[in-house]
């Protein structure tokens, strides 16, 4: 895309003054500039960096600038185990329940009394 003539199209301008120059340019009245994409887009890569980026100086700068804040823990390596496949064995079932019962904190009994007791409570105008 070296040189680029541009082709002025009055129904496209959008402002007035735009409208008129694209008018002018179609009658011949003014010249159409040629535009260099590829020297324009080697300019702005040019101008993209700044002079001091270029030095050590500026890669400090950016060290300094884009360096974390804080400190990041490093994460630790954890293994679980996996239980053993089920086997069907309705015994198994039951130790597992017990050692989960175990686990766990006492169990008290409920009793009729005692729900007869929470029912009552729990009545409207009871407190």
């Amino acid at each position: 895309m070296a040189d680029e003539e541009l082709k002025p199209n009055p129904s496209e301008a959008v402002t007035q003054e735009a409208q008129l120059a694209a008018e002018n340019m179609a009658a011949g009245k003014e010249e159409a500039p040629n535009i260099d994409f590829d020297a324009d887009y080697a300019a702005a890569q040019q101008m993209s960096v700044s002079d001091i980026d270029r030095t050590e100086a500026g890669a400090q700068a950016a060290e300094e600038a884009t360096a974390p804040q804080f400190e990041v823990s490093q994460q630790q390596e954890t293994n679980t185990e996996t239980p053993p496949p089920p086997t069907g064995n309705p015994d198994d079932y039951k130790q597992m329940a017990q050692e989960s019962v175990a686990a766990d904190e006492p169990v008290s009994e409920v009793s009729d009394d005692l729900l007869k007791k929470a029912l009552d409570l729990g009545k409207a105008g009871n407190s």
